[in-house]
């Protein structure tokens, strides 16, 4: 075995985010269109005589560091799958916002499965991994994959999407978290009645052409609504990026990260300068899509 292994992991932004009601399970049937963005966690793991995490960087606090936490379930699962002992330490380098939206966590166990089949030698197929990152969670196949894709079902099937061009985004990291299961009980509150969700043709097309005013025409995020109902300072956020001359602002997934579309990355810039000077997030991050999913490094 490898002394270490080490997996670059992206965060995502949802260009479309459809809800459709409540399921007999819980969960939600969605149409999900991903868009994996160039801010990134890292996971190494090294052989160890049991399961431990660790974590450092931005929000490393309020990461789990027992087996709740999505890397150390998909070392077990993994492990369970081949008969042996999941005995690896877990290291996360967090540089994604956390609770923030953008699927960290997710990302965090999709670079723990292909880092441990790594240093295991474990050779899982590409469907095998898929299949045990849809048991962790809804956005964890999508985090191994990255690029851009519809996510339908509760957003773990996965068709690959065509993207023509470079998008420029902008992330105002807010003060605080959001539960991800409570934006989803309030919009349950808001929303008793949900349309079966449907992707977008327009904003298909506008993936495919590279075109980012197309694109911020046409996106959407069915629980923005609910975030901003639970989170309702993020008004102030979406509303100075937008005067900064964001083509787009949205809220991100769950939230409380927002998200802004650009016109290049001058304008970027100008977008996230004024979200800092305005005091309204606590940091703001510049990155570009589409950016590639789980990398060994």
């Amino acid at each position: 075995m490898s002394a270490s292994v080490t997996v670059r992991v992206p965060a995502k932004v949802n260009v479309q985010l459809a809800v459709g009601a409540a399921r007999a399970d819980g969960f939600h049937d969605l149409a999900n269109v991903f868009l994996a963005v160039g801010l990134y966690d890292e996971v190494t793991v090294t052989p160890a005589d049991g399961l431990r995490v660790t974590c450092e960087g931005p929000g490393a606090d309020q990461v789990p560091l027992d087996r709740t936490n999505l890397a150390a379930r998909a070392a077990e699962l993994l492990a369970a799958r081949r008969g042996i002992a999941p005995d690896v330490h877990l290291h996360i380098a967090k540089d994604i916002p956390v609770a923030g939206g953008m699927a960290g966590g997710s990302a965090d166990g999709a670079a723990a499965l292909v880092a441990c089949d790594a240093l295991w030698g474990t050779h899982a197929s590409r469907d095998e991994l898929l299949d045990i990152c849809a048991e962790l969670g809804s956005d964890v196949p999508f985090s191994l994959v990255g690029g851009a894709a519809l996510g339908t079902g509760r957003g773990e099937k996965l068709a690959p999407l065509e993207v023509g061009g470079t998008f420029h985004w902008v992330f105002a990291v807010a003060d605080g978290g959001l539960s991800t299961p409570a934006v989803y009980r309030e919009f349950d509150r808001l929303t008793p009645e949900a349309p079966a969700p449907e992707a977008s043709p327009a904003l298909l097309a506008a993936l495919r052409k590279g075109d980012a005013e197309a694109l911020a025409d046409t996106v959407t995020n069915d629980l923005q609504p609910a975030a901003l109902s639970l989170f309702p300072s993020l008004r102030d956020t979406l509303a100075t990026g937008t005067e900064a001359g964001a083509l787009a602002a949205l809220v991100s997934g769950s939230g409380p990260t927002t998200a802004f579309l650009t016109a290049d990355a001058d304008a970027a810039r100008r977008v996230a300068d004024a979200l800092l000077a305005s005091g309204t997030c606590r940091a703001a991050r510049v990155a570009e899509s589409p950016a590639p999913g789980a990398t060994l490094l």
